[in-house]
């Protein structure tokens, strides 16, 4: 006969520790709370490991090989001979620390919190008990739980892929050689990302999307200038492509499409989505619906009776910053309200906005989008005006010369006055998204944009075409 483990009471008890859990943990701790966060695998989630971090080493890698590439046609002869041992070296070193989570935790403990290795899942209202290597432990909230559970790589339902050593982007990270060749399961941000950077460093690459295009949640422009810089770079993509069965023979991996088509390759990388097992994290104990992907939550992320959830699961975008914005507001009201839900008083004075919700695909070129799409805005039932520009042709891009490939365009609720979204693809264009974000978020008016003046010249110069574009429009 087993002895249940005693229940310690504490203030407030976080499942999970990505950019989000962290960030609210140690806002809460250093309010003087009562904190335990509880964590399966490393502080700080994907992102510093796996995903923004690491990843962005490699880009900057691949950036590099591609830039001395072009300098032929700029400043004279360049002979490229890639190496990926750099790269991984900077990933292992100086990005992760070897996949180490040490200098997260002491920042929690520091900060007053206490750390707890294991898996944890809610079993009541304010009850959580997580499976430790040395068995479970049980702990009351009284403040509340704060749920940042993340997600893990989906992998589809195709015959034989489950019984295959394919890669996710976890894997990837980790890879101490680029392969000879590539097959990725997946055309969004991440399988472009990385279908890229190994195909700059001599890779081969296919790409196999079951959509019908690339980045589907981006405008159809940025994902056709994507496709075409793939294009002239040798990656191969093919789109509605819907893979029926994968084999792999010890040397290598055979893809089976569709229409009979096989792909064979050194390594198959699966970035076909995320997803979060909410049966686990026994959230149908506190009254949540346990069956759908995501979890409803109201403006100030509460989703039951002393529950708030943050980050990829909530459907609001699967990105570190809006994990880290849902924390703040999260913690917040943690602190103001000691528990409960709904709109009533006693809560946090801040309250969520998505409007103006940023994301960047970090290939060549950039593609930043904040907003809606111009597709998203007409089922919304707007009245629309879009103004396009090319970026190759501003002054900037004429000075850039090769690798100017870019755009932007702009989405206008008509009847308002107001941008309601934009895409900014080329060099820099996450860095160029800043000034449209803050325009579709404080609504500035069109005309007021119009009367901006825009340094000459610059890649966001373009910015005043486009607007002249939708001025015509």
């Amino acid at each position: 006969m087993t002895t249940e483990q005693p229940v310690e009471t504490v203030d407030v008890v976080v499942i999970g520790t990505g950019p989000g859990g962290e960030d609210a943990t140690g806002r809460l701790a250093r309010a003087g709370l009562d904190v335990v966060a509880v964590e399966a695998r490393l502080v700080g989630g994907e992102c510093p490991y796996f995903g923004c971090i690491p990843t962005k080493m490699m880009v900057r890698a691949s950036d590099a090989l591609a830039e001395a590439r072009r300098a032929g046609t700029l400043a004279g002869r360049v002979d490229v001979a890639p190496d990926w041992a750099p790269v991984a070296a900077r990933v292992r070193d100086e990005a992760t620390a070897d996949w180490d989570d040490t200098a997260a935790v002491e920042r929690l403990e520091k900060a007053g919190a206490r750390v707890v290795r294991g898996r944890g899942r809610l079993v009541g209202p304010g009850e959580v008990v997580v499976a430790t290597a040395d068995g479970e432990l049980r702990f009351r909230a009284t403040r509340g739980v704060l749920l940042n559970p993340g997600t893990e790589p989906a992998v589809p339902p195709v015959e034989g892929l489950a019984d295959t050593p394919y890669w996710t982007n976890r894997d990837a990270v980790r890879a101490t050689e680029a392969p000879a060749s590539l097959t990725v399961l997946g055309g969004g941000a991440i399988g472009c990302e990385l279908a890229q950077v190994f195909a700059r460093f001599g890779t081969a690459v296919e790409v196999v999307e079951a959509g019908p295009r690339l980045l589907a949640p981006d405008e159809p422009e940025a994902s056709a200038l994507l496709a075409g810089r793939f294009a002239a770079e040798g990656i191969g993509v093919r789109t509605d492509a819907k893979v029926s069965a994968v084999a792999h023979d010890g040397g290598g991996f055979t893809l089976t499409l569709g229409d009979g088509t096989q792909l064979v390759s050194e390594r198959l990388l699966v970035a076909a989505g995320r997803r979060t097992d909410l049966k686990a994290l026994g959230v149908a104990t506190v009254g949540i619906d346990d069956g759908g992907r995501t979890i409803p939550v109201d403006d100030r992320l509460r989703a039951a009776d002393g529950v708030w959830v943050v980050g990829d699961v909530t459907g609001k975008g699967a990105f570190t910053h809006v994990s880290m914005y849902q924390a703040r507001i999260a913690a917040e009201d943690i602190l103001a309200s000691g528990g409960g839900t709904g709109g009533g008083d006693g809560g946090g004075e801040e309250r969520t906005d998505y409007r103006a919700v940023p994301h960047v695909t970090f290939t060549d070129p950039e593609i930043g989008g904040v907003g809606l799409t111009e597709a998203a805005a007409r089922d919304a039932g707007l009245t629309v005006r879009t103004g396009l520009t090319d970026l190759a042709a501003s002054s900037r891009g004429f000075v850039h010369g090769p690798g100017n490939e870019g755009l932007i365009k702009l989405v206008e609720d008509a009847d308002a006055g107001v941008l309601v979204g934009a895409t900014a693809a080329g060099p820099a264009g996450g860095e160029i998204l800043a000034v449209l974000t803050l325009a579709v978020q404080a609504r500035v008016p069109v005309s007021e944009l119009r009367h901006l003046i825009y340094a000459y010249p610059t890649f966001h110069r373009a910015i005043e075409s486009a607007l002249a574009d939708l001025q015509e429009a």
